[in-house]
C-alpha cells in the first residue's frame, strides 16, 4: 500500500530534483535564522543575572 503524499510535497520534491542549486540557498537560510553558535557559561551566566521577572499576569499595568 502506497503512503499518501500531498501535492505540496511532490511539488517541492521536484523542484529541488530541477535546481539543486537551491539546497545551499536553504542551508544558508537555515543558517542565518536557526543554527546559531553556542554561548560560553559566562555569557550564558550574565544573561540569566541581567533577566528581569515577569509578572504573574503580563496585562496587569500596576
Amino acid at each position: 500500500m502506497a503512503m499518501y503524499e500531498s501535492e505540496h510535497t511532490k511539488f517541492i520534491r521536484e523542484w529541488m530534483q530541477a535546481h539543486p542549486e537551491e539546497l545551499k540557498e536553504q542551508q544558508q537560510g537555515r543558517a542565518l535564522w536557526w543554527d546559531k553558535p553556542a554561548r560560553s557559561l559566562d555569557e550564558m551566566q550574565s544573561l540569566a543575572e541581567t533577566k528581569v521577572p515577569q509578572k504573574s499576569y503580563y496585562y496587569d499595568a500596576n
